[in-house]
């Protein structure tokens, strides 16, 4: 029966030192579940001001976006503007060509006209030298 009361008490040992370091062990896992527990509310918290920042962001990248669409809606239209600007200035360009052309040839044409006129001056001139020395040549025979 000794032996029993001894086995009683050495399990009885045993299990008080199993309690203990149970309940140590306990403790500490209640010491870390706290610190988790402050960590997880701390991240909560930067969660919350990472969060109001982004949507802060987000609006103001919106805005700009908006901005960015109406200045390029602004400069396609001058683009347009300056095509146009530049189409007209390239048929104004057409019309001075085509009118220098036109001035060209009907100067070529009335320079083979006026060729001909002075042509026809020296001929006149010529035989009107001629008609003169005659009449003189005759004039003088006389006297």
């Amino acid at each position: 029966m000794i032996i029993l009361y001894i086995s009683a008490l050495i399990v009885a040992i045993a299990f008080a030192v199993l309690v203990i370091y149970l309940v140590r062990t306990l403790k500490s896992a209640n010491r870390t579940l706290e610190h988790v527990a402050n960590t997880m509310a701390g991240i909560e918290v930067q969660m919350n001001g990472i969060t109001k920042e982004t949507e802060a962001l987000l609006q103001r990248t919106n805005r700009l976006a908006d901005d960015i669409q109406d200045k390029s809606n602004s400069i396609n239209s001058i683009f347009s503007s300056v095509n146009e600007l530049g189409d007209s200035v390239g048929q104004f360009t057409q019309t001075i060509r085509h009118m220098s052309t036109t001035i060209s040839n009907q100067a070529n044409r009335q320079s083979d006209q006026v060729a001909q006129v002075i042509q026809w001056g020296n001929a006149a001139l010529d035989l009107y030298t001629r008609y003169k020395e005659k009449k003189n040549a005759t004039n003088m025979k006389e006297e």
